[in-house]
């Protein structure tokens, strides 16, 4: 009796996963669940039907649309540039085996961008197959990855020019997501990157580094050595804020303050240099002496990155 009932168990559980393989298979695929498209794609690639004309075959249907025939016209879809999908399984390279799609669209195929109904995880994964080398050896721990950002929302592979690539265009492109750095950057006081002048990426890798806020850099106070090597030193006289972080002082995307500093002047010293003397006099009136006029503290203490003056140590000369 037990024997039997439980036979009776298993071959309901088999009917049961067979009722909903079939479920799965009979739906269309555009109406899939992401995974059960996952699903369908990993069986696809496991059985490898892959297409004997290659692109030949896609293009019988898709050749009348625009931004598929752009591929041609980018690295991606040159046939004598080693290593490119279309010198090797062409389009079916990154969108997957053919198997029975172009027999009445039976059967999905991998698609990429925001109306894809994959996780971000698996549409990089394809990207990251070739794109592998040490410059996206920081990907994985990155913020975007980790915000689930696919290649495909910054990327656009169909085009002999992807904005992102253009050193005109990639500013925009980082702030259509980073709108804060937008709004700082077209404020009074910034880096020239309102004009294109410098971008995003000459500061910070979005595909990750091993440093803070993916710096290219090691620290914040090398990237900006970078540029300001006057800054570096070492000078015998330092001001601790400066040797420990620009930013302790200075907001590298943009501020209403003269050079782009968090605050005014003496707000910004009286952070740290309240009991110290004249420093944390009030001043009654704005430019009415050397405490609220011109550049406040400044107009004594000009050297404040640093003086290399015998008697410099209050970084007055």
């Amino acid at each position: 009796m037990m024997n039997k009932c439980i036979i009776t168990t298993l071959l309901c559980g088999i009917f049961a996963f067979a009722c909903l393989s079939l479920s799965v298979q009979a739906a269309p695929w555009n109406q899939l669940t992401g995974e059960q498209l996952e699903q369908q794609l990993t069986e696809k690639f496991a059985q490898g039907n892959y297409s004997n004309k290659g692109a030949d075959s896609c293009l019988m249907c898709h050749k009348k649309n625009d931004k598929v025939m752009a591929i041609f016209d980018s690295v991606h879809g040159s046939p004598s540039q080693q290593g490119s999908p279309m010198a090797g399984l062409q389009c079916e390279a990154c969108h997957g085996p053919l198997g029975a799609h172009n027999k009445g669209g039976k059967e999905p195929m991998i698609a990429f961008g925001k109306e894809s109904k994959l996780s971000a995880q698996s549409q990089n994964s394809v990207c990251l197959g070739c794109h592998n080398d040490p410059k996206q050896m920081a990907w994985h721990s990155s913020s975007h990855n980790l915000d689930e950002v696919a290649c495909s929302d910054c990327h656009n592979i169909h085009t002999d020019n992807d904005p992102v690539m253009d050193k005109l265009t990639v500013n925009d492109t980082c702030t259509s997501c980073h709108t804060q750095q937008k709004s700082d950057m077209n404020k009074r006081s910034s880096h020239p990157m309102k004009w294109d002048q410098m971008t995003c990426i000459d500061c910070h890798n979005p595909h990750g580094s091993m440093s803070e806020s993916a710096l290219n850099h090691a620290t914040v106070n090398d990237t900006c050595y970078s540029c300001h090597g006057e800054k570096r030193g070492p000078v015998l006289w330092e001001h601790a804020p400066v040797t420990e972080n620009c930013a302790n002082c200075h907001n590298p995307h943009g501020s209403v303050n003269e050079a782009m500093l968090t605050q005014r002047a003496p707000q910004l010293c009286q952070q740290c240099h309240m009991d110290d003397g004249h420093a944390s006099r009030v001043v009654q009136q704005s430019g009415s002496d050397a405490f609220g006029g011109g550049k406040s503290c400044l107009n004594c203490h000009s050297q404040i990155h640093g003086s290399n003056h015998p008697a410099g140590s209050k970084l007055q000369r």
